[in-house]
């Protein structure tokens, strides 16, 4: 019962639009319908403005942080567990915003940082390098997620099947949601960071 009840509450959490919001209250616009279409940080920090994609990757962090939260103090670590599944789940198909939302990194990135730290600091550092490198903000997404999957699975960080199959899940998803980022990559189409967005 309280897992259930930790699944309820991570997932309305979750489904706080924090980038539909900043839309809101900075321009009167929905999120959804500029720049990429994204409702989260980065097109936000795009479409809005630097204070606004700030504002946005905080709000997303915070709700991020209050459920994991909400779900070690209700049933331990496997209860963050699934708060991190849940609140991931509600960004990226938001209830109150009519399932569209964002890609779920930020909130991947903060939950995860709670649960297991050093393993989301290295897995962040190498995103970090390549993003940096290459001036793509989706391929250091995508490499931070593969970084994840990469150090659990060969054991470089020592985790147990609840943690793997957490991870696993969450870095699928996040991948999974950055397919038209893929295939914008493959056809040298992708905005670098800085750029304004205008693909869907």
């Amino acid at each position: 019962m309280k897992l259930l009840i930790i699944s309820i509450i991570a997932y309305l959490l979750g489904s706080f639009s924090s980038a539909y919001v900043v839309g809101k209250l900075y321009k009167n616009i929905d999120i959804r319908e500029h720049g990429s279409g994204n409702a989260g940080a980065t097109n936000a920090m795009r479409v809005l403005g630097k204070p606004a994609g700030i504002v946005t990757f905080v709000l997303d962090a915070l709700k991020s942080i209050v459920s994991v939260v909400i779900g070690l103090q209700l049933y331990g670590y496997y209860g963050g567990l699934v708060a991190a599944i849940f609140t991931v789940i509600g960004h990226n198909w938001p209830l109150f915003f009519g399932f569209k939302g964002g890609k779920g990194i930020v909130a991947t990135i903060t939950t995860m940082a709670i649960l297991q730290f050093k393993l989301t600091l290295i897995s962040v550092i190498i995103g970090l390098i390549v993003g940096v490198i290459t001036k793509y903000v989706s391929l250091l997404s995508i490499t931070f997620l593969i970084s994840l999957i990469v150090i659990t699975f060969t054991g470089l960080i020592s985790v147990d099947i609840y943690t793997k199959l957490t991870i696993l899940f969450l870095s699928l998803m996040g991948i999974y949601r950055h397919r038209s980022n893929i295939k914008r990559l493959i056809n040298g189409k992708e905005n670098k960071f800085g750029g304004k967005s205008s693909e869907r």
